[in-house]
């Protein structure tokens, strides 16, 4: 990369005019401090209120920020690839528009980082979220999230994490997985570590997550297990299936043979019918192992395609 800098700060936005201006001033004043040559890369998705005119208006006078527009609200994992792909810098800061992340902690992320690690990311061990409705789920959900992947993190949902460009660069990013980057990062083979970050109150708006959410991360926990476990080796699992159901079927088949020999009529059992229908299905799981190997093999070798649309991009 030509003009790589040392850190890029990727800030994902959804209606935030009002706390954006404060966050990217706090965000300039802490890397400054740090002699590091870096950018501030703010992504606005879709947001309806003022959020655009207020970039608009800071990257004529800050040098330090690029400002993207989104041509429509593609959600936060969307935002998070297209301030990646935008990105310059060799290490990457990821933090939240809504100033409950607090930027002095950067610093903190990028030396932990520079011991050797791949990924940093933020544990928010003193969460200033209401105790029911967020930080409760939220600790169900990690210790689910970690039994099921291996990646026992105390918080998956902070946004404020570090990454080494070589690692972000092997990930695709689809629906949710943004909060699955961990796991990502070890599927890759990366080296991954947490520590404590700082959580303020939310001072402006509310939060833009419902219950709903709670179900587009089931299914990817459910894509990011697949990923995990079987990612290169696809026939690991639908073969194994095929072949429990086809020799399932081949024994069942056998006893029935030894029942008609002896004399008795096994055209009205239902034990045949399962037996025929558990052969069917084993060849059917055998073959979708087949054809998964083979777009295993596609998706390691095909171009990507974006999941984002760019309206604009505005640098001072």
């Amino acid at each position: 990369m030509d003009n790589q800098i040392d850190i890029s700060i990727v800030i994902p936005i959804f209606n935030e005019e009002e706390s954006i201006q404060q966050l990217i001033k706090e965000v300039i004043n802490t890397m400054r401090e740090t002699n590091e040559s870096f950018e501030v890369i703010v992504i606005n998705d879709g947001s309806i209120d003022n959020s655009a005119e207020v970039l608009s208006r800071l990257s004529q006078n800050i040098p330090e920020l690029t400002s993207i527009l989104l041509r429509k609200n593609y959600g936060q994992t969307a935002a998070m690839a297209a301030g990646f792909d935008i990105s310059n810098g060799k290490i990457i800061v990821s933090l939240d528009g809504d100033l409950q992340n607090d930027p002095s902690d950067i610093p903190i992320l990028i030396n932990k980082l520079k011991e050797g690690f791949d990924l940093v990311s933020g544990w928010r061990h003193d969460r200033k979220d209401a105790e029911i409705t967020r930080k409760l789920p939220s600790k169900i959900a990690n210790k689910i999230i970690g039994k099921v992947t291996g990646v026992e993190l105390n918080d998956y949902g902070c946004s404020l994490k570090a990454y080494r460009r070589e690692v972000l660069s092997d990930m695709k990013l689809y629906g949710e997985l943004h909060r699955f980057l961990p796991v990502l990062a070890n599927i890759e083979g990366g080296r991954i570590t947490e520590i404590k970050v700082n959580h303020r109150r939310r001072k402006y708006g509310k939060s833009k997550y419902g219950i709903d959410r709670t179900f587009r991360v089931m299914m990817d926990l459910l894509t990011i297990w697949f990923l995990n476990r079987f990612l290169t080796r696809p026939m690991y699992v639908f073969g194994f299936g095929g072949i429990i159901a086809i020799l399932s079927s081949f024994f069942t088949c056998f006893y029935l043979l030894f029942v008609k020999l002896s004399g008795n009529d096994i055209g009205d059992r239902p034990l045949l019918i399962f037996a025929l229908i558990l052969g069917i299905a084993g060849v059917q799981l055998f073959c979708f192992g087949l054809l998964g190997e083979l777009q295993i093999r596609t998706y390691h070798e095909s171009q990507g395609r974006p999941i984002y649309r760019i309206r604009e991009i505005l640098r001072g």
